[in-house]
């Protein structure tokens, strides 16, 4: 078995300042880099290709790491946002990693240092992908208790809360239309769009 090393990580630079500042960082296989400038989207990310571009400037595509797996691209891209952050949190990236009015509220004695919300919500993200996907691939439904136990996100903890982790990943889902609870049985089923 061959390991796929197809993957990389790269920045979207803005060359209107100087140096060139990073204002996006993904992880990506074949043109998924340029594929942003092709069709920029309503994200502050596409906003910014498109002001960059009406100003007459070219984005600056850097790919800063190639020859990985997707799992090292993963983290690399997770340590990249985390490390310049997000506007969201007063940092350079237009990455959207916090999803609007989840943002975490303060709390008095309580340190969150740098970078690790984006850490967070770059990993929420993940276990979002992986449920979505593991719910569009059994068309009859899965239950919570299936979505722990196959997807290995059961807690062995004391008490008596093993699948909350992935009850709130798919209530997430559900709150964003993706995925819908039917009774009787509780199978959450993937919505068709």
């Amino acid at each position: 078995m061959t390991t796929d090393l197809s993957y990389y990580v790269y920045a979207l630079k803005d060359p209107r300042t100087s140096p060139a500042a990073p204002f996006y960082v993904g992880k990506g296989i074949g043109t998924r880099a340029h594929d942003h400038l092709r069709r920029p989207d309503s994200t502050p990310k596409g906003q910014r290709i498109r002001e960059i571009l009406a100003g007459g400037a070219e984005v600056l595509v850097v790919r800063l790491v190639e020859g990985l797996t997707e799992a090292q691209a993963l983290k690399i891209e997770a340590e990249l946002i985390a490390a310049f952050g997000t506007q969201a949190s007063g940092g350079l990236l237009t990455n959207t990693v916090l999803p609007s009015g989840l943002g975490g509220k303060a709390r008095t004695g309580k340190v969150v240092p740098a970078g690790v919300p984006e850490k967070a919500q770059v990993g929420l993200q993940l276990l979002k992908d992986a449920v979505l996907e593991f719910t569009q691939a059994n068309p009859g439904g899965v239950t919570n208790s299936d979505t722990a136990s196959l997807l290995g996100l059961r807690s062995d903890y004391g008490g008596g809360a093993k699948d909350y982790l992935s009850y709130s990943v798919l209530g997430l889902l559900m709150r964003e239309g993706k995925v819908e609870r039917r009774k009787p049985g509780h199978q959450h089923v993937a919505r068709v769009r």
